[in-house]
């Protein structure tokens, strides 16, 4: 008896990586009924490039039909028309460590290229998790650091880079920085802890500024320009919610929530090419037996401290459902591959030329479904 209560005072003494607040999540999830209602449309796909693309993030295309990514290992990859795969560069450092899958001790050094686009110029924009904001030639590979990690803005560093747009009008590129505190490889951490320490910002290419839009979000994550680029949509991946930002008009500078209380949690959002915009679910919220998980412990900061203490981050992988999911704002549909037969945990949907690419933050290929409608 005396022992066990030296352990449990030695764990009590025990520092907290983490200072949660209380947070009560609206609730319960709607149900998996009407527009939600369980299909296997996503199930519908194939993997391309398996053992080859480890966690294609994000993506990007141009006119001759190329598409761009970012995977795990720090990499910048190019998939041609016909399939093939070319490296483009390194983010960081290119060692065996890298996206070995034994440990992400090593993404502060190899990089992790998170959002992935291209500006009016024909240059790739990339939002490394680690590094910062770059601009990256898609032919040589030759990088440009547009602004570095650790200037950062307003006095306060990037700690974790996540989504990026770029304005075809203007040039200026939106992006988002998911905690002020947690780095890609603690993003579970980040999501324990529930904070608002995310921000929303804009760089200017002309006059090399970097903005703060908003401050004090929860793990803001994927945004979407609207065809217009009137406003923007935001991830807040953590509560499961997505705001609007409004970028003209009499409302600009202001933002709005359209969607709370979501059957998952969002991660990347994407304008369709039949004008909706898609939303990838990196894990699903389903009420079963119990609420789920993270609305069970939002509301108490002490047992959100102690399961920080006690339980390896890799282990929060063994509440992840193997659940594919995509919402489609606009229609009000849903596609679902509920074993995770094709694929789980997406993490952007991008369309381009009748192919639909399905990313992922670890997984070790890249699903596509050929046909959207089936």
């Amino acid at each position: 008896l005396a022992a066990l209560l030296a352990v449990a005072v030695g764990i009590y003494l025990l520092p907290s990586p983490i200072d949660p607040k209380p947070y009560i999540l609206k609730g319960p999830p709607p149900a998996l009924e009407g527009p939600l209602a369980v299909n296997t449309r996503l199930q519908r796909g194939r993997r391309l490039f398996t053992g080859k693309l480890h966690g294609p993030e994000s993506f990007a295309a141009d006119a001759h039909g190329n598409i761009y990514t970012g995977t795990v290992d720090g990499k910048l990859w190019r998939i041609g028309p016909d399939d093939s795969l070319v490296l483009i560069t390194h983010m960081g450092q290119d060692l065996p460590e890298c996206g070995s899958g034994s440990s992400s001790d090593y993404e502060p050094v190899c990089g992790r290229p998170h959002g992935v686009r291209l500006d009016r110029h024909g240059q790739l924009v990339v939002a490394d998790s680690y590094f910062g904001l770059y601009s990256v030639d898609p032919e040589t590979g030759g990088k440009t650091l547009l602004v570095a990690s650790s200037d950062g803005a307003d006095g306060v560093p990037f700690a974790f880079l996540n989504g990026l747009e770029v304005s075809s009008q203007t040039g200026i590129i939106y992006f988002t920085d998911s905690s002020r505190r947690w780095g890609r490889r603690h993003v579970r951490l980040e999501v324990i802890e529930l904070n608002s320490l995310g921000r929303l910002l804009s760089y200017n290419p002309v006059n090399k500024k970097v903005t703060v839009l908003l401050d004090s979000l929860y793990m803001p994550n994927g945004i979407a320009l609207s065809p217009d680029e009137n406003f923007l949509l935001l991830a807040e991946t953590s509560i499961g919610r997505i705001l609007r930002y409004w970028l003209k008009g009499p409302k600009a500078g202001s933002k709005e929530i359209i969607l709370d209380n979501m059957i998952g949690y969002p991660d990347n959002i994407r304008l369709s090419d039949h004008g909706t915009f898609l939303v990838g679910m990196t894990t699903t919220r389903f009420q079963k037996f119990l609420p789920p998980f993270l609305d069970m412990i939002a509301p108490y900061p002490a047992v959100k401290r102690l399961l920080a203490k006690l339980v390896p981050l890799s282990c929060y992988s063994l509440l992840l459902p193997r659940y594919a999911l995509v919402l489609e704002l606009g229609s009000d549909g849903s596609l679902h591959d509920p074993e995770g037969r094709l694929t789980w945990a997406i993490s952007d949907v991008f369309q381009h030329r009748g192919r639909t690419y399905l990313g992922s933050t670890d997984l070790p290929f890249l699903p596509v479904l050929d046909d959207w409608a089936s």
